[in-house]
């Protein structure tokens, strides 16, 4: 059984600007903090790509003064952050998870990233990715699998594609990080790695200077430690002024506003047998005690019957993966000689054989099946499934040809939103995830229930490290 640490305050964003705010730390004294997690931690767990410690350092002191001299721009002012090694950053190396892209310097810094450091966030490095990001395991043949932090015995998967970013979130080596979900790559490693992902509605966010891999599906996103971080986060990344984040969060107001709703007369759409089938019992144990407690919050929780099974919707989602990936990345995975991911460049040439006019076709039919699974959600407010199959199997153990998410891609291909969150440790000491899926540009009802959820379940902790 793992041995569980309380969250620390001090390893959230909303503790850490409390603590800024009332001179408890600075900024300079966090990062300190983290960079010594990582050197003594990191070699071990495999998290971050590069470190980028002077810098760090120097953006931190900066905050010290500005802070001091009453110059916080807003909650995010001196909070480091880890972020996804396909996020172009300009003048520096993105490898995007390839060693045949290991020398690649960027030209270009991502507009996100622009509103993170631009709100006084601090890059303490990029983190491990699947190579261009397309594998939902978090293995990456080449450059290296992050070690998921509640097993340091046994590897096991950390999710992908974002599993350097949940990996270091989960073993305390930074308060948040940036990912990118086309498929569940924000979702599945935080549920993976026991901690907070949030999956916004394609569009929301901006693209610009981000590796694509679907630019039909590609979504950037938090990786955090609780409901309120994700929306803090958010926020951030959406370019909204500090002082009105602030304002909203001391009033109540907009997305923060939906803490404390509750769930009481909402109507939750539950799995089906033939949809519970493919779960272990484990995952079945921690999703009925969920949604008992949403029941217990004054929730309606009834099946919902999917027009279109969970499974088929994901295999749809891969192919347009595939497809556009291989239309993006293509050149590297056809020359035989690159040195590709051998898993990777199979996902990536089965988009290969596929007909243009078969593309569009499925582009088309997406968009029918979407009205039709909306219809469908009449009456309900939102999903509640298991955010995975499994509990984070041992590397080991992977099947590469198949994927683990078969509750996550769906709602991708469906242009729904949606947040995973921990719900419980199974009994070998692994976290086990529900999420919830709202619809398109409905991120409110999503967070919500995750955060009445949050509130009463009872906390799951942190891997302990000593």
């Amino acid at each position: 059984m793992t041995q569980t640490d309380a969250l620390n305050p001090l390893d959230t964003i909303a503790g850490l600007d409390a603590a800024y705010r009332s001179g408890a730390t600075t900024p300079s004294e966090t990062v300190a903090r983290y960079l010594d997690r990582i050197d003594r931690l990191d070699p071990e767990i495999g998290a971050f790509q590069t470190v980028w410690r002077d810098s760090a350092m120097q953006a931190a002191e900066a905050a010290d003064r500005a802070i001091a001299a009453g110059y916080r721009s807003g909650p995010f002012h001196g909070i480091p952050f880890a972020l996804k090694d396909i996020f172009h950053v300009e003048g520096t190396v993105t490898t995007c998870g390839s060693k045949a892209m290991a020398d690649h310097v960027s030209k270009e810094t991502a507009l996100v990233v622009k509103r993170l450091t631009a709100a006084g966030g601090i890059i303490l490095g990029k983190t491990k990715t699947v190579e261009c990001a397309f594998g939902a395991w978090g293995t990456n043949q080449k450059m290296g699998t992050p070690m998921n932090p509640w097993d340091m015995q046994t590897p096991r998967i950390p999710g992908g594609s974002s599993s350097g970013s949940a990996a270091a979130v989960a073993a305390g080596l930074a308060p948040c990080g940036i990912g990118s979900d086309t498929g569940g790559s924000v979702r599945l490693p935080a549920a993976l790695c026991g901690i907070v992902g949030l999956k916004l509605t394609q569009g929301i966010l901006p693209l610009d200077g981000i590796m694509s891999l679907s630019h039909t599906l590609d979504t950037p996103g938090p990786i955090v430690q609780s409901v309120l971080d994700s929306l803090i986060l958010f926020d951030v990344m959406d370019g909204r002024e500090g002082w009105r984040i602030d304002q909203d969060r001391a009033d109540g107001q907009g997305l923060y506003g939906q803490l404390n709703k509750g769930v009481a007369g909402l109507k939750l759409g539950l799995l089906s047998d033939e949809e519970r089938a493919v779960c272990t019992a484990d995952v079945l144990e921690a999703y009925d005690a969920a949604v008992e407690a949403l029941r217990g919050l004054g929730a309606e929780c009834a099946i919902f019957t999917a027009p279109f099974g969970y499974g088929d919707l994901a295999d749809l989602n891969g192919v347009i993966t595939a497809v556009e990936g291989f239309t993006h990345h293509g050149h590297l995975y056809d020359d035989p000689a690159a040195p590709m991911d051998d898993h990777v460049r199979a996902r990536m040439l089965a988009g290969k054989p596929v007909k243009g006019s078969d593309y569009v076709r499925s582009m088309l039919d997406r968009q029918g099946m979407i009205t039709e699974f909306l219809a469908a959600m009449q009456g309900f407010d939102a999903l509640v499934t298991p955010a995975t199959m499994t509990p984070p199997i041992p590397v080991a153990d992977v099947d590469q040809t198949s994927t683990p998410a078969y509750f996550s891609r769906p709602f991708n291909f469906l242009e729904m939103c949606g947040i995973t969150l921990p719900v419980q440790l199974n009994q070998d000491g692994l976290p086990i995830a529900v999420q919830v899926a709202g619809r398109a540009n409905d991120e409110a009802m999503s967070v919500r229930i995750a955060a009445a959820l949050e509130g009463v379940l009872s906390p799951i902790g942190r891997p302990h490290f000593g």
